[in-house]
């Protein structure tokens, strides 16, 4: 949506500085084709850096370092607005010596926004409702338009934008299809008398299905678990060939790619006929395709967005999925992706399915809606350089969580959760197992 004021600034304040003339330049472009504008003249005047945040910021809880309070974050940009967005800012430049945006202050923003993993759980505690993550989203999207962006993310993007295979790993389509068919003889293996395939481009069926496409690297078990309970229910679904990757990494730093990869999905459902669109166990990719589908597509083409998870759980509840009771012996515990639990969406479907399959299922310490990320939320898990940071500093809380609750299994349903905590485990020597959800359901599914 288009905001209802225009913007402009002193590009005098900036002479002589080129980022931070492109800065304001793409700052002001950004306020003024998108209804971000309203919401920061609103947190310019309600922002009171009281720092309650901190008691629900696991990054600030395990470092200790004032840059990684999240309201004292959020004023960096809101400074950089208040000067040259609005009428105070711009008459206090010109009485007297005021703030001016330089390259220091870009870079200082660059490092910053960088360590927030946007789970959005400060937003919680905060008394004035700032939603920081959303701060920091725009923040990295200002940067991302005069190319500061972390390399992973923009080649990714580039790639299922304008890359031969159309995803974010570059797998070409014949080697997923080649994995497809080698799922099968897997799934035919345990299943002999079941037949359970994945459909590749039928015209007309319900369900187009879009998992992160890292699963087909490395998510074997998730991928026939969600082909086993789809056979299961006997849905109508297709994977399709032109477009199959439920990964949208401009959730995590530029409206504009998240719109242009929004509707590159939505044309592979239209091409195909189909009807809902078919998320995996990720949640970064179904807040990203359901917030999406509101925000950058005209209501008259919109398609429902549905998590397989949330498929699972209401087939269950109609008595169309059958599940074995107790299948499941060892101590389980699930983990909650920030961005499909943090506003109550998906929170109780996967633990109805895992309470009634599981004979010891427990819960860590804050879960649900107040649950701690991963620590390679935001983005964060695909920059290989602040590994460190993620492990020690970001993965830190969730590790000690996990650890708590002496579980042999941690089901983890979102790909960047997934690879986030199988490298806290390994930092921090966990006794625990990750895995998916339909990883242990397909070891419950009773076809009789």
């Amino acid at each position: 949506m288009k905001a209802q004021a225009k913007y402009s600034y002193h590009v005098e304040a900036v002479d002589g500085q080129e980022r931070p003339r492109r800065f304001l330049e793409a700052f002001a472009a950004i306020l003024e084709h998108s209804n971000y504008g309203p919401v920061l003249e609103h947190y310019t005047r309600v922002s009171a850096k009281c720092s309650r945040c901190t008691a629900s910021c696991q990054v600030y809880e395990a470092s200790g370092d004032p840059r990684d309070i999240p309201c004292h974050r959020t004023e960096l940009l809101l400074k950089v607005y208040r000067r040259y967005f609005t009428l105070a800012g711009q008459l206090k430049a010109r009485l007297y010596d005021y703030y001016t945006l330089t390259d220091a202050h870009i870079d200082e923003m660059a490092e910053e926004f960088w360590r927030c993993t946007a789970c959005r759980r400060c937003k919680l505690s905060c008394p004035m409702g700032i939603d920081h993550g959303m701060v920091a989203h725009l923040a990295r999207w200002v940067m991302s338009e005069i190319d500061i962006v972390p390399k992973a993310l923009l080649v990714s993007v580039r790639e299922q934008l304008e890359g031969k295979s159309k995803n974010t790993s570059a797998i070409p389509v014949a080697a997923i299809k080649d994995t497809l068919e080698f799922l099968e003889e897997e799934l035919e293996e345990v299943f002999p008398d079941q037949k359970i395939k994945f459909p590749v481009d039928v015209e007309g069926a319900k369900y187009v299905f879009f998992p992160a496409v890292s699963d087909y690297l490395m998510e074997a078990d998730t991928l026939m678990g969600n082909a086993a309970m789809m056979h299961a229910i006997d849905a109508s679904w297709t994977v399709g060939t032109q477009n199959l990757d439920g990964i949208d990494y401009g959730l995590f730093y530029s409206d504009r790619m998240w719109e242009r990869i929004i509707k590159a999905q939505l044309a592979e459902i239209k091409r195909l006929g189909g009807q809902v669109m078919l998320i995996g166990e990720c949640g970064h990719a179904s807040r990203s395709a359901r917030e999406g589908m509101q925000n950058f597509i005209a209501p008259e083409d919109r398609v429902p967005v549905v998590n397989i998870m949330e498929l699972a759980h209401e087939k269950f509840r109609q008595g169309k999925l059958k599940l074995k009771p107790d299948v499941i012996e060892e101590r389980t515990t699930y983990h909650d992706p920030c961005n499909i639990a943090r506003t109550g969406w998906i929170v109780e479907q996967p633990r109805v399915l895992l309470r009634h399959i599981c004979k010891d299922f427990v819960e860590m310490d804050s879960h649900g809606v107040n649950g701690i990320c991963c620590g390679g939320g935001g983005g964060t898990v695909s920059i290989d350089e602040i590994h460190e940071f993620r492990m020690m500093i970001g993965g830190k809380t969730k590790a000690e969580q996990i650890r708590k609750t002496g579980a042999h299994y941690v089901v983890t349903p979102c790909a960047n959760c997934k690879k986030q905590v199988d490298e806290i485990i390994k930092a921090h020597k966990l006794p625990t197992n990750r895995v998916g959800l339909h990883d242990l359901l397909i070891k419950a599914i009773d076809f009789s």
